[in-house]
């Protein structure tokens, strides 16, 4: 799975990377280095100009090409029937071997599909034990070697709040989910799941709405894979979804992650509920 990750890459780098033609991220965001579930995250996706899921288009609109554009969606995907926002905190995540029959996902993979910028992420591997309660596990930081960004597949969903009016700015809600597969040799032995990883030449391919079979798109796709992946261990401080800060990224020595390091003197992430203060482990 993928509980964790960094976004750190600022606005106008993705725009330029990504080729944007249409940035509809209107506020400043700060970089991430513990990104968790709930948080808003970037996504590229490819859109007509003025295409919603609930007003019809004119023919003009839906001869119109699709338009790259940047946002900014709630990590954890609440499908379009939900009742509520609530059930998007526990899909984060959508397995590429079930993601075209799951209910809660068909929809979105088989038209909006997105991707999902990063610098890294994190897995945790079981060390045996317990510690506080708790099953040990050491946090590793996965990231490509050459300091280059990943692209994560992703799916996207606009979610209509009833209760409000359609003018609204908060009656719809935007999320997204990444898509998970099995974990090649190299960095299996952390976890035996990882994001699902585009590679540029795949991009447009894979954001183009009007692709028809997604389930071979997905199959074309080549599997994320670990070639010029770096994985190293990182202090416990990670664990906590307050903690934040670029100190999370410094590698331990190999002798010191079998100890589960000390969390002290990490810098700490500005909450704004209990839910954030509190320590949350992807198990």
């Amino acid at each position: 799975m993928c509980g964790r990750f960094v976004s750190a890459r600022e606005r106008q780098e993705l725009i330029d990377e990504f080729l944007v033609e249409r940035d509809e991220v209107t506020r400043d965001v700060a970089a991430d280095y513990n990104v968790a579930p709930t948080d808003p995250i970037f996504a590229v996706l490819s859109r007509r100009p003025r295409e919603s899921p609930e007003s019809p288009q004119s023919p003009e609109s839906r001869e119109s090409p699709p338009v790259r554009e940047l946002r900014l969606v709630r990590w954890g995907l609440v499908p379009s029937w939900a009742k509520d926002p609530s059930r998007g905190a526990r899909l984060i995540n959508a397995r590429a071997e079930t993601i075209a029959v799951k209910p809660s996902f068909r929809s979105a993979f088989a038209r909006r599909r997105c991707l999902i910028p990063a610098d890294g992420y994190y897995e945790w591997r079981p060390l045996g034990g317990r510690e506080h309660g708790r099953p040990r596990k050491q946090p590793y930081y996965i990231h490509r070697a050459d300091g280059q960004g990943m692209a994560f597949a992703g799916i996207y969903e606009l979610w209509r709040d009833r209760a409000l009016p359609d003018d609204h700015p908060q009656a719809r809600l935007w999320t997204a989910a990444i898509i998970t597969t099995q974990a090649t040799d190299d960095v299996g032995w952390v976890h035996d799941r990882m994001p699902m990883v585009v590679s540029p030449a795949r991009w447009a391919d894979w954001l183009d709405p009007a692709a028809g079979d997604a389930d071979s798109l997905l199959r074309s796709i080549t599997p994320a894979t670990s070639e010029g992946l770096a994985t190293r261990p990182v202090s416990t401080a990670v664990n906590s979804v307050a903690a934040d800060g670029p100190e999370l990224l410094t590698p331990l020595p190999d002798s010191a992650a079998e100890a589960v390091p000390d969390e002290a003197g990490q810098s700490r992430r500005g909450t704004g509920g209990q839910e954030a203060m509190l320590p949350w482990i992807p198990q």
